[in-house]
């Protein structure tokens, strides 16, 4: 399943940052929250979340800046907890790093 939500890309071309807060936190609750909730019923399964490019409040417009990305597997029952998901992620050097995106599908779509 592939999902695009246009909300906090359309707060950060309004440069409003309490309406991107708001779009941030109504996808988190709303979607992811209700995404997680319901997959548990299918199994195993995995959850790619990241935006399609950035759009600082700032510039009001697109940038090429690295976009930060979660990659969800049930199966991983990791103890990272202390991972934020935010851009400054993407300046980490303990991280996944994929120059062309289509790798990164690759990746998400691998047999394990």
């Amino acid at each position: 399943m592939y999902l695009h939500v246009e909300s906090p890309d359309e707060a950060g071309h309004s440069g409003n940052v309490d309406h991107k807060i708001r779009a941030i936190e109504d996808f988190d609750e709303l979607v992811v929250g209700s995404v997680m909730k319901d997959m548990q019923a299918f199994g195993d399964y995995r959850i790619l979340l990241l935006p399609d490019h950035p759009t600082p409040l700032s510039m009001r417009t697109h940038t090429g800046d690295p976009v930060p990305f979660v990659l969800f597997d049930s199966r991983d029952k990791g103890e990272d907890k202390d991972v934020a998901y935010d851009e400054a992620i993407t300046g980490r050097d303990d991280i996944l790093v994929f120059e062309e995106g289509h790798k990164l599908m690759d990746y998400f779509i691998r047999e394990l």
